[in-house]
C-alpha cells in the first residue's frame, strides 16, 4: 500500500481531503488528454495521482493508452510513468478506414476495476465515457464507492448519475497542471471519437 504525501504547500482541493479507504485509479489516457486540451493546460501526472490519492491510501493507479511502438517520445512518457507510479497498459493503435489510429481500452479498464475491486474502497475513474457506465454500476453493486473525474462536457450523463461522486476536472486544473517544472508531455498518437465520451 501507497500514501503518497503532498508536497509542501500543497492544498489539497476539498472533495480529497478527506480518507476514502484504500483508492484503486484508472485514468482513460485519451479521454485525459482532450479533456486538458479543451481546459488549455498540460497535466502534471506526479501532482495527478497526490491530488486524486488525497490523503487515502493508494491501492494502484493505473493509466491505460493505445500505443505506437515507433514513437520515442511516447515511450520515453510511458517509461517515465511506470518509474512514477502508475501501472500503465497498453494496446497497439489501430488503423479506421478514415485514416485515423484508435485503441480502445474499456473492456481493459471495465475488468481492472472488477477484478481489484475486494482490495479497495474507492475507485477513481478519470474518464467520462458512458461505455463504462455498466462496470461503474457493478463495482457500486460490489460495495465499493466510484468517483468518477471528468470534464463535464465530455462526460456521459450515465456516468455522473452512476457515480457516488462526480468531480468536474476544471474544479481541480490548478492542482493538477503543469507549472514551470520539467516533466513528461503526454500525446497520443491517435484521434478519438466524440462520441465514445457519451
Amino acid at each position: 500500500m501507497l500514501r503518497l504525501d503532498p508536497e509542501p504547500g500543497f492544498q489539497l482541493p476539498e472533495p480529497f481531503q478527506d480518507n476514502r479507504g484504500r483508492v484503486a485509479i484508472f485514468i482513460d489516457g485519451a479521454n485525459l488528454f482532450y479533456a486538458a486540451l479543451q481546459m488549455g493546460i498540460e497535466i502534471d501526472y506526479t501532482r495527478l495521482l497526490k491530488t486524486l490519492t488525497g490523503r487515502s491510501p493508494l491501492l494502484r493507479s493505473f493509466f491505460y493508452t493505445g500505443v505506437d511502438r515507433n514513437n520515442e517520445k511516447q515511450q520515453g512518457f510511458l517509461l517515465w510513468m511506470r518509474r512514477n507510479g502508475y501501472r500503465v497498459v497498453t494496446k497497439e493503435l489501430t488503423q479506421l478506414p478514415d485514416g485515423s489510429k484508435r485503441a480502445n481500452l474499456d473492456v481493459e479498464i471495465a475488468v481492472d476495476m472488477l477484478s481489484l475491486v475486494r482490495w479497495y474502497e474507492t475507485a477513481v475513474l478519470v474518464s467520462g465515457d458512458g461505455d463504462l457506465a455498466y462496470a461503474v454500476n457493478a463495482v457500486s453493486y460490489q460495495g465499493a464507492r466510484v468517483e468518477v473525474v471528468s470534464l463535464r462536457s465530455m462526460t456521459s450523463d450515465q456516468l455522473i448519475n452512476l457515480a457516488d461522486r462526480y468531480i468536474d476536472l476544471e474544479s481541480i486544473k490548478d492542482y493538477i497542471k503543469k507549472t514551470n517544472r520539467p516533466s513528461y508531455l503526454y500525446r497520443p498518437s491517435f484521434t478519438t471519437d466524440e462520441e465514445d465520451e457519451g
